[in-house]
């Protein structure tokens, strides 16, 4: 088949790729210089909404309206943006061998694409249940989400199972935005997972509590402790049961799996230094190839604010992180580009609450603030302290000024030597810094 070749290529087509392309533009790339490949068959789009407002029954989020790079409030780049731009968008492409000494991709219908300077940005996939034969785990109706695809089948079942029951199995981030997805799609939400409590990369008890009896209020059972072992389906192939490991069966119509991802580098093994279950990266997301970058959930990169060394999944970081790789590629391998630094932010929004947190969630805990369930407009938080500075900063509620206020605590690290007295200052101490 033909060889394409050009100056730049930047593998995988999600937000990372988005951003990239937008920062590629600004510096002047030429047209006809960069491809992007992707096997999606969509332009770059703001995954989050996949989770969220994509799954609302009335007034659901669709393409084309959340492109990149309207997530952080950019333009939207629409297909016929990048054909203006003379980016070329190779989509439904699914590479399967890179062989990085040559500068060469394969893509699975054989098609060879050539490059001078690679950007990897292939992201995650999830984990799948039948990755660990969990018995019955290939029925229909068993959904993961990752890809707009997945999000079009689970909002077809939606409609099929009306007031059906659903059962998610996990009780992170996915587990916990499409719980309250499916609830409002008035569906009978079961979530099962095994940890004491929802969130636990993340949440203290504390804050785990809040989010627990709110989701009861709202007629969501949470079983905690137990994790799924099987399913059971009928005779068309559906799932109709959820069998678990304390002996309970759960009935289902829908069930939905986030129990996490795995960065997709395989295509890389043996190519290029790993750390951490990523890709090593220098500041600039130079990888130990020389011409090969590596962004997003992908990159094991220096965290300079920890002087540590890590690999972040989330949106905020592949936007942020793609942007600064081709900064650094634009100024000739980074001499004008400052190192990365990066503040780790994570955020959700599910029913009418709304989380931020910023920095590291090391230490000790203080909670603080209105974290009543029942309040009409809840607002607490929590700040983490490590070596007698305030480290992490998490809050519900919050409006734009005061989660600006809690992510300077994080990237400042104010000291604090009295847990009590900051406990009672509670947001008001972030205000003052």
């Amino acid at each position: 088949m033909a060889e394409k070749s050009f100056k730049y290529v930047i593998v995988g087509g999600g937000v990372a790729a988005g951003y990239a392309a937008r920062e590629f533009s600004k510096q002047g790339v030429q047209p006809g210089e960069l491809a992007i490949i992707s096997k999606e068959a969509v332009a770059p789009y703001e995954r989050p909404a996949l989770s969220k407002g994509y799954l609302f029954p009335e007034g659901a989020a669709r393409l084309p309206g959340f492109h990149v790079c309207v997530g952080s409030g950019g333009e939207k780049l629409l297909p016929e943006w990048y054909k203006e731009k003379g980016i070329e968008l190779i989509l439904s492409t699914e590479i399967v061998k890179a062989d990085l000494p040559a500068n060469t991709l394969v893509s699975a219908a054989g098609e060879t694409f050539k490059y001078q300077i690679l950007i990897i940005a292939t992201g995650s996939t999830v984990i799948r249940l039948t990755d660990f034969g969990v018995e019955g785990a290939d029925a229909k109706n068993i959904f993961y989400l990752r890809e707009i695809d997945d999000a079009d089948k689970l909002v077809e079942a939606i409609k099929a199972k009306k007031n059906g029951k659903a059962v998610i199995v996990g009780g992170g981030y996915i587990g916990l935005e499409l719980g309250a997805a499916l609830k409002i799609n008035n569906l009978d939400v079961s979530m099962v997972y095994p940890e004491p409590w929802c969130m636990p990369r993340l949440f203290t008890a504390g804050i785990a509590t809040f989010y627990e009896r709110y989701y009861a209020n709202k007629g969501i059972k949470i079983i905690k402790g137990t994790v799924a072992v099987g399913f059971t389906s009928d005779s068309n192939g559906e799932v109709k049961e959820v069998k678990l490991k304390d002996g309970r069966v759960l009935e289902a119509d829908i069930v939905v799996v986030g129990v996490g991802g795995r960065p997709l580098i395989t295509l890389f093994k043996g190519q290029v230094e790993e750390e951490k279950g990523g890709i090593k990266t220098d500041a600039f997301f130079k990888t130990s190839v020389p011409n090969v970058y590596a962004v997003g959930d992908v990159a094991t990169f220096p965290m300079k604010l920890y002087n540590d060394v890590r690999r972040v999944e989330h949106v905020d970081h592949a936007r942020k992180s793609a942007e600064h790789a081709v900064k650094a590629i634009a100024s000739e391998e980074g001499k004008s580009v400052d190192e990365y630094d990066y503040l780790p932010y994570f955020y959700s929004r599910s029913f009418d609450l709304a989380w931020q947190f910023y920095g590291d969630n090391v230490g000790d805990t203080v909670l603080f603030g209105d974290n009543n369930p029942e309040s009409p407009k809840p607002k607490f938080g929590s700040y983490w302290i490590k070596d007698g500075k305030v480290v992490g900063a998490f809050l519900e509620g919050g409006t734009a000024e005061e989660n600006q206020a809690i992510a300077k605590v994080a990237k400042l690290q104010p000291a604090v030597t009295n847990l009590e007295a900051l406990t009672n200052e509670g947001l008001s101490f972030a205000c003052k810094i």
